[in-house]
């Protein structure tokens, strides 16, 4: 089950962040704390109440749920978690006061779901959905007017399970939710069921289930709620995978311009240099850059070194396009916060690899799309093609981007994070 968040935390909390030097991470994994604030108010569970009224019926959210699907998502999940239980004691669960399994005990756990022949996901950015078929014939069926369900379960990176079973009823699609986790004895409990109107949905051509929950509106809530959910049914291939982690995911679409503009060896003059540097310092050593060493700036040479590493453009041109200090010799360096980043949907969007086209000259053509669950609940809120050049000993350089589509005019104007003189850019 995917996230459930409310926007306006969303924006306090990442101005917060901005403003404490906390920067993005590659920490892809969810929390199930996230999952259930999704569809954590539950009604009477055990009614038997089996028949919505059209009042709930317009509303959507919070729907009654009948004792039969009550005890069917308790009995299920409570069989699921009875055949984890053994993993989950054994399972290395870090030192931290949240739990959180290591990723060996992550793939048992879908491994034993997957022999049960159920469709299972988990809760990481390019993840596979396992048994994906059984699901997306349910979709198919569903895009037809054909009556039916499908269940999805979804293993959270703590060890808890949830179960999404989504039904069509011919007309309108609805999602029963629930969630089993463990108590301190390490023994299954469900945490909560709920059912849950779909306002709209859709089954792509790429794959991905799209789609919006009903939730409370303005007056019932002074928060605006996002009901917007991604799910990737169809599978991504290895190779693409293992590109988009690469040469993608690190960069993504904040703090920096790499991937949502337009740019080639030719015009590398709007490229953000003083914002992309600490993304390529994470990339080249494993580990978050830490602006606090240089109060004074980046020294010259250690800067141009390694955007030079990682772009076509002479140490000339960096000093002229980049935010440059003479008189220190450093590059400035800003973290991202409240007074130079205003926060958008767009900037959570995950890149993904969608299609490699090797070119004669030795380069590869990346087709990337800018998949944003948020609000926006889009699996291509912008394509665009990022040509890299790779080198034998697995190193790379990226060479151009190009937005296709006029989507460039889709998104939010980049902000630069240090201003300079227009005539610069």
């Amino acid at each position: 089950m995917r996230k459930f968040l409310y926007l306006i935390l969303f924006v306090m909390t990442l101005c917060v962040f901005c403003c404490s030097c906390s920067q993005k991470t590659n920490d892809v994994k969810k929390t199930s704390s996230q999952h259930e604030k999704k569809l954590k108010s539950v009604p009477n569970n055990n009614t038997k109440q089996d028949v919505i009224s059209e009042e709930d019926l317009e509303k959507g959210y919070d729907l009654p749920v009948s004792a039969q699907e009550n005890e069917e998502a308790t009995r299920d999940s409570m069989q699921i978690m009875s055949g984890l239980e053994h993993i989950y004691r054994n399972a290395d669960k870090g030192d931290s006061l949240n739990v959180v399994l290591d990723n060996k005990s992550i793939c048992k756990m879908i491994k034993k779901i997957k022999q049960q022949g159920y469709s299972v996901t988990v809760s990481e950015d390019y993840s596979n959905m396992e048994n994906y078929k059984r699901f997306s014939s349910f979709l198919a069926k569903a895009q037809e007017k054909q009556k039916g369900s499908g269940v999805i379960y979804e293993v959270h990176s703590e060890g808890s399970i949830g179960r999404d079973k989504f039904i069509y009823d011919g007309k309108e699609m609805f999602l029963l939710a629930s969630n089993a986790s463990w108590d301190d004895n390490g023994k299954p409990i469900i945490t909560f069921v709920s059912y849950t109107r779909i306002k709209k949905w859709r089954y792509s051509r790429k794959g991905w289930f799209c789609y919006e929950l009903c939730v409370p509106e303005y007056p019932e809530v002074t928060e605006m709620v996002d009901g917007s959910c991604l799910i990737r049914i169809k599978p991504m291939s290895d190779n693409k995978r293992k590109l988009s982690r690469k040469c993608v995911r690190g960069l993504a679409y904040q703090g920096n311009n790499i991937l949502c503009s337009n740019w080639d060896q030719e015009h590398m003059q709007k490229i953000d240099y003083n914002g992309l540097y600490e993304y390529l310092y994470a990339m080249k050593y494993k580990k978050k850059f830490n602006g606090k060493k240089y109060p004074s700036g980046i020294p010259k040479d250690q800067f141009e070194q390694l955007i030079m590493e990682y772009l076509p453009v002479s140490r000339e041109d960096i000093e002229k396009y980049a935010s440059y200090n003479e008189k220190k010799k450093t590059y400035d360096w800003m973290r991202l916060g409240c007074f130079n980043y205003a926060p958008n949907f767009f900037g959570t969007s995950i890149p993904e690899v969608t299609k490699i086209k090797h070119n004669s000259n030795g380069t590869v053509t990346l087709t990337v799309d800018a998949v944003c669950e948020m609000v926006l609940c889009n699996e291509a809120v912008i394509t665009h093609e990022l040509t890299v050049k790779f080198n034998k000993d697995g190193s790379f350089r990226y060479l151009g981007n190009k937005i296709l589509n006029g989507g460039i005019k889709k998104i939010p104007e980049y902000q630069y994070r240090i201003l300079k003189e227009k005539s610069k850019r």
